[in-house]
């Protein structure tokens, strides 16, 4: 039985033991917390599940902690409160199975097993910070972490399938989502000042309070990311348990002096309501909106796509030699390429080569789709469940030529190298945020590791980019 939803905060600072008179300036929030104390206690769950964006994270798969006793404490920030929980396991194996059946993954970690993902630490601040305040009464616990690159729709499938195995066991459930919201609210914020994380704080809030779910789940990925949050899978997951029921949410704070966003929020579960079913809607609008994208594809950008998804789904490559049918003929025989790969419009791999390696173009395009997928050493290797989130654009270099200096380079209409000895950097062009020829220069120098007063030869190159 699906008893009670909340999204806590997790900073330690709400506790006063640990903030001291700091705590002060987060009034709003921890009194909402000790008014969600009082709910927890009337409600007396059997097992709070809580999900945390700072427990075990995966990239395609939902870490749920299966010790027989979750133990955890706030040693970290000089107290000693300290937890001991008795795991769920039941339930545990409900979750996993449902989420199995959703087409997703779970995988049950034991921290003396899997020391790696930081288990054998106990269990995380976020879900201890917020535990501290709820568990007056005893309960038993189920802990997972977050999919990191799940989008939207399937972090939400994983509270769908979590909401189906809570149905199915005879324990009274509470679910809490721990997460904050924007870090970079001000000046000084854990994040740089970004004018765009108290606009997503406000949103998400307000259609939090209104039960606009399929908004929140579509939210615009940009803005999520210049947010620089840690709340918004949790929140989707949380959302994704209630899917099908009525819920009377009420937000009982919102407030973020220190630069972070912290909210407090309670879910009511109602009546069952079909109407309320938005997973299917959601999966077809997404599929809709992937396949209207990949409609408006150019060719090279078709052939990198289809180059790293064959590979991932252990299909022949679509071109061995360099008259693949999908490029045009007045594309060049052979040329430098470089491919680049955006995910919610932050770059997810980037790999190149300015002069040609391969024996034709088509072969350069996919020897770079793939290296920019798998070999970008800045970033994880793509994985299968992210294939509809990214976006690639080709460029297709013409010969660099050599420049006396900066008054020779336009960084919209030309990319530089920088050249010292062995060492060499390379900054495509039209780029954003970089708009003048000596910021692209002292980038370029900071790629190749070369001092701002080295002297440095300069070349510059223009591209064909295809998106």
């Amino acid at each position: 039985m699906l008893l009670f939803g909340a999204l806590v905060p997790h900073a330690a600072i709400i506790i006063r033991e640990i903030g001291g008179e700091e705590t002060n300036k987060v009034a709003s929030t921890v009194a909402a917390m000790n008014r969600l104390a009082g709910i927890f206690k009337d409600l007396s769950p059997e097992t709070v599940v809580v999900f945390s964006p700072h427990g075990p994270v995966l990239g395609t798969e939902l870490p749920v902690r299966g010790d027989e006793n979750l133990e955890g404490d706030l040693r970290q920030f000089g107290s000693r409160l300290s937890w001991v929980f008795q795991n769920d396991r039941e339930l545990v194996d409900l979750i996993t199975a449902e989420v199995e059946a959703e087409g997703l993954s779970a995988t049950v970690f034991n921290r003396d097993t899997y020391p790696s993902f930081g288990l054998n630490r106990g269990l995380d601040h976020g879900v201890v910070v917020p535990l501290s305040f709820l568990a007056e009464n005893p309960f038993r616990l189920v802990a997972t972490g977050i999919c990191y690159y799940y989008p939207p729709e399937k972090q939400y499938a994983l509270g769908v399938a979590i909401g189906r195995a809570i149905k199915k066991t005879s324990r009274r459930v509470a679910v809490v989502a721990s997460g904050d919201l924007s870090h970079c609210l001000i000046p000084g914020a854990p994040v740089a000042y970004n004018p765009r994380g108290k606009e997503f704080d406000l949103l998400l809030v307000k259609l939090l309070q209104e039960n606009r779910t399929e908004e929140i789940v579509r939210l615009d990925p940009e803005l999520v990311e210049e947010a620089a949050e840690c709340g918004y899978r949790s929140v989707l997951m949380l959302l994704g348990v209630f899917d099908g029921l009525e819920v009377k949410t009420q937000v009982l704070s919102y407030e973020g002096p220190f630069g972070v966003g912290y909210a407090v929020a309670t879910f009511i579960p109602g009546a069952e309501n079909p109407a309320r079913r938005l997973l299917p809607a959601l999966q077809e609008k997404r599929a809709a909106e992937v396949a209207s994208r990949r409609q408006q594809e150019s060719a090279p950008v078709r052939l990198a796509r289809r180059t790293v998804e064959n590979y991932l789904r252990k299909k022949e490559g679509e071109a061995e030699t360099g008259t693949e049918p999908g490029l045009p003929e007045e594309l060049p025989q052979r040329a430098g390429v470089f491919v680049s790969i955006k995910k919610h419009g932050e770059l997810r791999g980037c790999i190149g080569t300015v002069y040609p390696t391969r024996g034709s173009l088509a072969r350069e395009i996919m020897a770079n789709a793939l290296a920019a997928a798998f070999q970008d050493p800045r970033f994880p290797p793509v994985s299968e469940d992210e294939l509809e989130d990214l976006v690639y654009s080709v460029d297709i270099l013409k010969p660099p030529e050599p420049v006396r200096g900066t008054g020779d380079l336009d960084p919209e209409k030309y990319g530089v190298i920088v050249r010292r000895g062995r060492r060499s950097g390379l900054l495509l062009p039209n780029l954003e945020g970089i708009e003048t020829p000596e910021e692209q220069v002292a980038i370029a120098r900071r790629k190749a590791g070369i001092g701002p007063d080295e002297p440095v030869e300069l070349e510059r190159f223009e591209v064909v980019r295809y998106h």
